[in-house]
């Protein structure tokens, strides 16, 4: 099931990382593109791309195709050293879904459905209510939690299908959650559909966050890997060299042709 992206008059602008599209609008001007994709129901899968997931698409061809069927924003710090080498400015502002979405929700006044799909039943109630606070002009409602087997699905695609929320968000980790997204949905079942992450264990308060001061600094990568180093230093430790190696290769490359 493939899926085409909204077209629109003006397309906004991207900035293409190894391969793969990503969006390059300033903070407000890229809510206000969603807001209109929102308004004008056009159905769109939207995720995130970091160091981590480049190179989980370099790896994984399945996932590295379904990407190709996402509006793709920019994460983190890898990807904005990645774009200043192969096309000489970084991205504008830094997209993180962890700020960025709940801002989105704040930021349209009309009331919209708002579905959540993912993580532990206790973390994806308590993201829900946090998220509520956050935004109370619209309706939540969870939908699933995230340990759902394959006979699962058609209960969760129909409870969707009756709901059909504006903003669907998908909280099954990178590639489960585009990979989900990108086989089972369609315009039938929301509007917008989001892979969040770790967005609801952030909202839930399930895993803290970065100090304000690492956070501006781009440095929440390394609080995280702080706090989980045995799960997360192949991530960090191996992937991140490896992510840049990458974009030399592919600046040297790119080079190369142009003489």
């Amino acid at each position: 099931m493939r899926m085409v992206l909204a077209s629109t008059d003006d397309p906004a602008p991207q900035h293409i990382i190894l391969g793969v599209p990503v969006l390059a609008l300033p903070w407000d001007e890229a809510i206000e593109h969603l807001h209109g994709l929102i308004d004008k129901q056009s159905f769109t899968l939207i995720t995130w791309l970091n160091a981590h997931n480049s190179n989980l698409a370099r790896e994984n061809a399945r996932f590295r195709q379904a990407l190709d069927q996402f509006l793709v924003l920019p994460d983190g710090i890898g990807v904005d050293i990645a774009a200043r080498l192969l096309h000489g400015e970084p991205f504008p502002d830094n997209l993180n879904g962890t700020d960025f979405t709940p801002a989105l929700l704040r930021g349209h006044t009309n009331p919209l459905r708002i579905g959540l799909l993912g993580a532990r039943r206790s973390v994806v109630e308590k993201a829900a209510e946090n998220l509520k606070r956050n935004a109370p002009q619209h309706e939540y409602r969870v939908i699933s939690d995230g340990f759902f087997n394959v006979s699962d699905e058609p209960r969760i695609l129909q409870s969707l299908a009756e709901y059909h929320p504006h903003i669907l968000l998908v909280a099954m980790g990178v590639p489960r959650q585009e990979l989900f997204m990108h086989e089972k949905l369609t315009a039938q079942h929301c509007v917008l559909a989001f892979g969040v992450g770790a967005l609801f264990d952030f909202r839930a308060g399930a895993v803290l966050r970065a100090p304000i001061w690492m956070q501006k600094s781009r440095l929440e990568w390394l609080y995280r890997f702080s706090q989980e180093p045995t799960r997360l230093w192949r991530r960090y430790v191996l992937g991140n060299p490896l992510f840049l190696l990458r974009v030399l290769r592919e600046l040297v490359m790119g080079e190369k042709a142009g003489q």
